[in-house]
């Protein structure tokens, strides 16, 4: 499954750092990201979280809320978390679902093996509950960056 821009954004209910929960429900009235990585403290996912954290202010102040998610277990998550001073949520998709949802479980291919793995992928998600914007094999570098531009033309 996948979904596109202006589509509802598929519902979830998921467990994050810190022993909260993130669902949109709970996020409802709210613009916000999930940001899909592919495994806790390796060198890009590192990199990626580590830039949404230094954006952090910048983003609370257009009132954006970021959320992290990979297969990880949460253990490994909230060691990740702590280990960088992480302050916005990493949600752990163990099963899977929520990455089949947003069509980001996808088969990539390495030196001619093909595998089942995660797509580093983003979505920004209206007050509303509509994708306003995909991001879809995202490169780090300069993504926050397009992610806050795209956040301030949604205020």
């Amino acid at each position: 499954m996948s979904v596109h821009q202006g589509d509802p954004a598929p519902d979830f209910s998921l467990p994050v750092s810190g022993g909260r929960t993130a669902s949109l429900a709970g996020l409802r009235g709210k613009p916000f990201v999930l940001y899909f990585y592919p495994r806790a403290d390796t060198p890009g996912c590192t990199r990626e979280a580590c830039a949404f954290q230094d954006a952090l202010a910048q983003l609370d102040r257009i009132g954006l809320t970021i959320i992290g998610v990979s297969r990880d277990r949460l253990p490994e998550i909230d060691k990740f978390a702590q280990k960088y001073g992480l302050q916005f949520p990493l949600a752990s998709d163990e099963d899977g679902a929520v990455s089949e949802a947003y069509g980001t479980w996808i088969e990539k291919t390495n030196y001619g093996r093909k595998y089942m793995g995660m797509d580093r992928a983003s979505f920004l998600v209206d007050k509303n509950g509509r994708i306003a914007r995909i991001w879809r094999r995202v490169k780090v570098d300069g993504h926050v960056r397009q992610v806050i531009e795209a956040a301030e033309a949604l205020v």
